[in-house]
Parts: C-alpha cells; structure tokens; sequence
C-alpha cells in the first residue's frame, strides 16, 4: 500500500520514489489509518446485513460486541480468578500466621527489653507485625501469581489500546468525503455529526454512573453487615479526632466525574464515535453485573459452608480449611489455578 502510494505520487509530483518511501512516520501513520479505514468499509459491505439495518452503524456495534468478547472477557475473567486466589488461598494463611508472629516479636521484644508507655510498646510491637505479615503477604502473592498490582491494572491496560484505536479509526471514517455522511442511525443525522438532540452523549453518561453505583447490588448480606461495621468503626476514629482515608470513596467521586466529563466529550465527537462508546460502555456494564452475579453466587456458597463447620473447628487450620472449602465449592476452578501457578 505504501509503495503503491508512493509511485502514485512520485508520477504526480516528478519526484524520485525513494523520496516518498522515506516519508515521515506521520505519513505513514496515516497511510496505515486509511488501510484500516478502507478495510472497515470492505467489511461493512461483506457482511450479510439485512438491507433494513444500517450498514455502518450494525458494523461498528458488532466490532465493539467482538473485539470486547475477544480481549476484555477473557482478561476480566483472568483477574477474577487470581483475585478468588488471594481471597481463598493467600489471605488465610496470613491470617493464620498472625498469631504466631504476634507471639514471635513479643518474645523478641522481651529479650531486646523494649522500654516505654503502654501505648509506645504497643505500637513497636503492632509495627514490627505488620512489617512481618506483610512481607510473608507479598512472598505468598507472587508464590501463588495473584499481586494485586497485576490483577487490577492488565484488564484495563489491554483494553485501552482498542478503545483509543478504534475511536481513532472512526474519527478518521468521519472526515470528508466519507460514506458515513449518508447513513443516519437512531438520534443521529449522520454519523459525521454530533449528537443533535444529546440523547446518546447522556445515555452513555448514565450507562458509566451505572457501572459505578450498581457494585452494591450484588452483596451478601454477610458484606453489607461488615460494611455498616467498618463504618462505624471509621466514624468512631473520625469522631476521636482522627484522619481516615476511604480511598473507595475517593475513586468512586472521581469515576462520577468521569461519567460528567463523557457526557461534555461525546456531545463534541462524531456519531460514529459516540456510537463506538455508547456499545462498548453498554457491554462493559452487562459484564461487570455478571461478574458480580457470579462473585455473589460464589460468596453466598462460601457463607453457607462455613455456616455448616461448627464453631472452633477450624481454629489454628484456617488455611487448611479454606483451601478444602475451596476445593469442594470450585473444583474444576482451584485445578485450574493450580495449574496457573
């Protein structure tokens, strides 16, 4: 394609080829856009769309509904497997270890003769526990390939990639002279245009609110009782005088904002584009309910076998415990992870 563009314009011109095929990466960054921008339109034309439908715009809804299945499915799921793992193989065991490190630095503490205030050994003794606990948690996480880190920034990260791409390659298909100028497609005129009436750039601001508040739906009983108690227990700090940081609070005011912020962007852009946005935010929160709908499927199983141990049972073996818990609750699911790690 960049030879073929080459010549063309070295006959127009009068100038060497080898001039134009050392083009500056510009060039051939928008030679690659129109590659891929004809290649759509073949694409809209080779599907067997019904003559009723619009050809582009079915085209970029099934793009998005595929590329999503393709590549953010399979990674969300990933990351909630290993967060499962966290949860049900590496947390127990920290937590099981807990009271014999509290025990071990007592002792250390005793031999070192530690002087001071109550409250002074109390906080060396808790400071020395967390240091502990915490490099045994990261030991253990990279033991069993579940960081946090990675789980929580790989799905997002391979999904950007497309969603800038595509909303790119659109925005390109956008411009003059296009195809795309004569096909309207529900509130749209044309998919050139930006929303007239503003009721896609809304309902994709209303789709991404959705997604943020729509993470309590699927809790347990058992998860909202501790979440009444953690706040509490932070009203009580916060009414001592006390600092308390709820980062959850803080990311769920700024993805409100970002839900704004979409709102004022996609009232700017294309139809096409907006239309990119509005399938795949609309995907993304069909997703995230069956994520959380299979989370509290699995949480209310947990809660029901434990319910069954008497009480005592598991002391000093919660590990062991869980990890049976685990094995009979999700078999085929802890062979799998066993394998990963």
């Amino acid at each position: 394609m960049l030879a073929r563009y080459a010549s063309r314009t070295s006959r127009r011109l009068g100038s060497p080829q080898r001039q134009l095929l050392s083009a500056p990466p510009s060039h051939r960054t928008i030679t690659s856009l129109d590659t891929l921008a004809e290649g759509f339109l073949d694409l809209a034309t080779a599907l067997p769309i019904p003559p009723s439908w619009p050809p582009y715009s079915t085209t970029i809804i099934l793009c998005t509904v595929l590329s999503r299945l393709a590549l953010t499915v399979p990674f969300s799921i990933w990351a909630k497997r290993r967060q499962w793992r966290a949860e049900e193989v590496v947390m127990p065991i920290v937590r099981s270890m807990a009271p014999k490190v509290a025990r071990s630095v007592s002792e250390e503490m005793t031999r070192e003769r530690v002087h001071g205030t109550k409250e002074q050994i109390q906080a060396v003794h808790s400071k020395r526990v967390k240091e502990i606990l915490s490099k045994q948690r990261k030991l253990l996480f990279a033991e069993h390939r579940c960081q946090p880190a990675a789980t929580m920034l790989i799905p997002p990260v391979t999904q950007l990639p497309v969603f800038v791409g595509l909303s790119i390659l659109l925005s390109r298909l956008s411009q003059a002279p296009t195809p795309f100028d004569s096909e309207s497609f529900l509130t749209l005129s044309a998919l050139t245009h930006v929303d007239p009436t503003g009721a896609l750039p809304i309902a994709l601001g209303f789709i991404t609110l959705a997604n943020v508040e729509s993470s309590r739906w699927f809790m347990t009983d058992a998860q909202l009782k501790r979440e009444d108690q953690v706040q509490q227990w932070k009203a009580q700090r916060v009414a001592r005088g006390e600092t308390v940081l709820e980062p959850q609070k803080i990311v769920k005011s700024s993805l409100r904002l970002v839900s704004i912020g979409r709102i004022v962007i996609a009232s700017m852009v294309p139809g096409s584009v907006v239309l990119y946005w509005v399938t795949s935010a609309a995907f993304g929160l069909l997703q995230t309910w069956m994520l959380d709908y299979w989370e509290f499927r699995r949480k209310r199983k947990l809660e029901a076998y434990t319910s069954q141990i008497p009480l005592g049972e598991n002391s000093g073996n919660d590990h062991r415990s869980t990890d049976l818990k685990s094995a009979q609750l999700y078999g085929p699911r802890k062979r799998v992870s066993k394998a990963a790690t």
